[in-house]
């Protein structure tokens, strides 16, 4: 008979509408409604990716602009295209020293 009175102490509050349907409502925010909080969890860390990428694009387009600067002047694009295409001036020779570790061999040799 005790254990039918303690079993009806913690199932008191169950038999109040209030209770049951403010549980109801809990519930169906968190798993089955179209703004749950699975789906905001899930949007949230979306945006952080997101914004983790406008950062890295940020930073990719301030690198990009200090190129363009340098390129813009004689000397830059004169460096740029000696390095890069290996042009020369008239009557100048370009002799091009590669390092035995730098070349590319093949992995059986």
């Amino acid at each position: 008979m005790a254990a039918l009175k303690n079993k009806g102490k913690y199932l008191k509050p169950f038999k109040n509408w209030f209770v049951i349907i403010l549980i109801f409502f809990a519930v169906w925010m968190i798993f089955f409604d179209a703004n749950s909080w699975f789906i905001h969890n899930e949007l949230n860390q979306d945006v952080e990716a997101l914004e983790a990428e406008k950062e890295y694009y940020k930073r990719e387009i301030e690198k990009d602009n200090r190129a363009i600067k340098k390129l813009s002047t004689e000397e830059g694009l004169e460096k740029f295209a000696r390095e890069e295409y290996f042009m020369k001036r008239e009557n100048e020779e370009i002799f091009i020293i590669e390092y035995e570790d730098s070349l590319k061999t093949k992995p059986n040799e």
